[in-house]
């Protein structure tokens, strides 16, 4: 091809090939060679196709076009590549000639120029023009060898990570996952109240099941979806909206986070309400299939009902986390910094109370199963009882060290030691023996026969028990001391209290003057018996001469105070015993207070507005009969006795605002009437008309309360023939 052209352009032998070893430089498919050698060369006619072809296929395959008289031939290599791959890829040395590699022959550097070159058309060229084109070949090859390095660096910067986040894109961040996970928990909420509660309370007002079970299972659902859909989400989608003027979270949340205690309600009744779905699912086939059909939509994500109730319960500790992770990013000195802390903590009270709730729950539970499997003997279902720790123990015999099986309940303030009973309906236990926490001691035994053994001594017993294995041994150890050092730390308590109410008041000046009362929070058992505080059974009061903090038992006496001008108040027991130089046994046993019912029916009958034996039935209960009196003293009150000598009334009825019904009824005896008021309903019956007219007489006055009436009438006629004191005919 050379040869042509050097007969047809007359070039010189030397600088053609001067041209050909800069052609072989260039290899197929490069996409740059060609071009660039004839883009400074005069082109004929007859040329200027050639360019173009080469220009097409060189982006396509890297062939060469051969365009000889008018014809055109593509010719490909045998290692052919794409032009972009072949472009970027590296020059190749020349081999020597004859290498082989991978069995291949590589042919010598004449055959690879035969090759590579394809047909190249030249015109005749000046120095200038070959030392441009060299330069342009050199700024090429640059050129590639910075895009290697770039690339070099970009994957090294891509294996290193991204670029590290600045402070205020985090706070973003954090501030964003809040609004977002606002709005999925939104999304739940309504399917909760809007969807599954709506459904099912539009199905249960056809009476399918009973609307009180609905609200029973969503509780204040409502609520809470009100709150967060009407209030925090709009407020934390406009300030997301006003992000670049006004960064901050923490006024929204400390705006809003006194609400979430509203959660406190659905946590409690969060078990109830998964027993009540459980049994209706299985008790109602319509109210299982509307569940049914809810949850095969794809609003609920193939999610159950029992899943998304879950969510709430969930969310209070979910905006702890957040806020914790926006205040660990806000810089100190930032504005926003003091009203997210705030927030945090009514965040962190509301999810300790949602917990505490729980706990408080899940411990009446186990106490309630406990009470039950014990028989009901043992008072322990109290919100101040806490179970420690429960489990199967071997007791040792004290005089041959046989081994008896045996359960404990440790609980806060006692150790139950239980034996177990036949029963056909689960597990039971009675109680054998009962030790208080309170001077309790456990140390560990050694005894080779049986090991694992230790020791519990207290006030009441000493036990010497065996555990199934040396970690059981140390678990039970390990309880009963954090058992008893909480309960001491407990009586340290109420010992300081003590020592700093005698040191207020001494025993001189006991009721002279008035004394520093204990707070209700500094103590929490009676300061007098010991007995734990709760809110149902043993309520706090305080001693009005010592300030002491004790139980009603305790404080359930009177004497004078000379600091409160001799009026009567309530003292606790040891302080009655020294204003007053009685024990509190004797004031108990001569002066014991007594009940409204334990007033002796002989005193009344002397001195009643009417008195006499009755048929006595309440609420359609089978009829008996009675002496009822309404005394003077008391002329609104109708006291029931079984007999007329009996020292206690069998039952009172206030008679105030009760309604008197005397029509005949055909169920009732004749003569009779009835005192109605709400759901109570008390029937008498007479012996004969009169006595049910002077009965009615006095009745009709009591029930409106005018007590000056009735002891005018019971001076005069009324109590005359009133006392129907015979036997009673009926």
């Amino acid at each position: 091809m050379f040869d042509k052209l050097k007969k047809k352009d007359g070039v010189k032998s030397g600088r053609v090939d001067m041209f050909r070893r800069s052609a072989v430089r260039r290899r197929s498919g490069d996409g740059h060679g060609l071009p660039d050698l004839l883009s400074v060369l005069p082109k004929p006619a007859h040329l200027q196709s050639a360019v173009t072809s080469w220009e097409v296929c060189s982006g396509r395959c890297g062939a060469a076009v051969t365009e000889m008289n008018g014809e055109e031939k593509h010719q490909h290599s045998e290692d052919h590549r794409t032009g972009s791959a072949a472009a970027a890829a590296p020059l190749r040395p020349p081999r020597p000639p004859g290498d082989v590699t991978d069995g291949r022959r590589l042919e010598d550097a004449g055959e690879r120029e035969v090759r590579n070159s394809g047909p190249i058309l030249l015109q005749r060229r000046s120095d200038s023009d070959l030392r441009t084109q060299t330069e342009k070949d050199r700024t090429l090859l640059l050129h590639r060898e910075q895009e290697t390095h770039i690339n070099a660096q970009e994957e090294n910067m891509e294996e290193d990570g991204p670029k590290e986040e600045t402070n205020e894109q985090k706070l973003y961040k954090v501030a964003n996952e809040l609004l977002l996970t606002e709005r999925a928990y939104v999304t739940r909420l309504y399917l909760l109240d809007q969807v599954f509660c709506a459904k099912l309370t539009q199905e249960a007002a056809k009476g399918t099941f009973p609307v009180d079970v609905v609200k029973g299972i969503f509780c204040n659902v409502a609520c809470i979806y009100a709150f967060h859909s009407q209030f925090l989400l709009p407020d934390l989608e406009a300030r997301m909206c006003q992000w670049e003027s006004r960064p901050r979270i923490g006024d929204i949340l400390e705006q809003h986070a006194p609400f979430l205690r509203m959660y406190a309600e659905y946590v409690k009744n969060f078990d109830n309400a998964m027993d009540l779905l459980k049994q209706w699912t299985e008790r109602s086939a319509q109210f299982s299939a509307i569940i049914q059909e809810i949850q095969k939509q794809d609003i609920c994500g193939s999610l159950t009902l029992q899943h998304h109730m879950l969510e709430p319960v969930q969310r209070v500790p979910r905006y702890e986390l957040l806020l914790k992770d926006y205040l660990k990013r806000l810089p100190p000195d930032a504005p926003d910094r003091s009203q997210a802390e705030k927030s945090l903590q009514t965040i962190s009270m509301a999810a300790t109370h949602s917990n505490s709730a729980i706990r408080k729950m899940e411990n009446l539970k186990k106490l309630m199963e406990i009470y039950e499997s014990l028989g009901g003997e043992e008072d322990i279902v109290n919100a101040s009882n806490e179970l420690i720790k429960e489990g199967q123990i071997l007791k040792l015999a004290a005089r041959n060290t046989s081994a008896m099986e045996r359960y404990l309940y440790l609980f806060n303030n006692i150790l139950l030691v239980c034996v177990p009973k036949f029963s056909l309906v689960g597990q039971r236990f009675t109680v054998r023996t009962r030790v208080g926490i309170e001077g309790i001691k456990v140390v560990e035994t050694v005894n080779d026969a049986y090991p694992h053994t230790f020791q519990v001594s207290g006030k009441e017993r000493t036990l010497e028990l065996q555990a199934s294995s040396e970690q059981d041994k140390d678990d039970w150890i390990k309880a009963f001391q954090q058992t008893i050092e909480t309960f001491q730390k407990k009586n340290e308590t109420f010992k300081s209290a003590s020592k700093e109410a005698e040191e207020d008041v001494s025993t001189e000046e006991l009721g002279r003057r008035a004394p520093r009362w204990i707070r209700d929070n500094e103590v929490t058992m009676c300061m007098k018996c010991k007995e734990p505080f709760n809110a149902l059974t043993r309520r706090r009061h305080h001693c009005r001469a010592c300030g002491y903090v004790v139980c009603w038992r305790c404080s359930d006496y009177k004497t004078t105070l000379e600091y409160d001008g001799n009026r009567m108040n309530k003292v606790c027991k040891d302080c009655f015993s020294i204003l007053t130089g009685r024990t509190a046994s004797e004031e108990r046993s001569e002066a014991k207070k007594r009940g409204i019912l334990e007033i002796e029916a002989a005193q009344f009958s002397g001195s009643s507005l009417v008195c006499g034996f009755l048929l006595y039935s309440e609420k359609a209960r089978p009829w008996q009969r009675v002496w009822c009196v309404i005394p003077e003293k008391e002329a609104v009150v109708l006291y029931v006795y079984g007999a007329p000598q009996d020292v206690k009334a069998q039952s009172t009825i206030p008679l105030l605002g009760y309604s008197v019904d005397d029509a005949p009824r055909a169920m009732d005896p004749p003569c009779s009437f009835r005192l109605c008021q709400s759901k109570s309903l008390h029937s008498f019956a007479c012996e004969s008309e009169e006595q049910k007219r002077r009965w009615l007489q006095v009745i009709r006055v009591a029930v409106t309360g005018d007590v000056a009436e009735l002891q005018t009438a019971g001076s005069g006629d009324l109590a005359n023939g009133s006392h129907d004191s015979g036997p009673h005919s009926i």
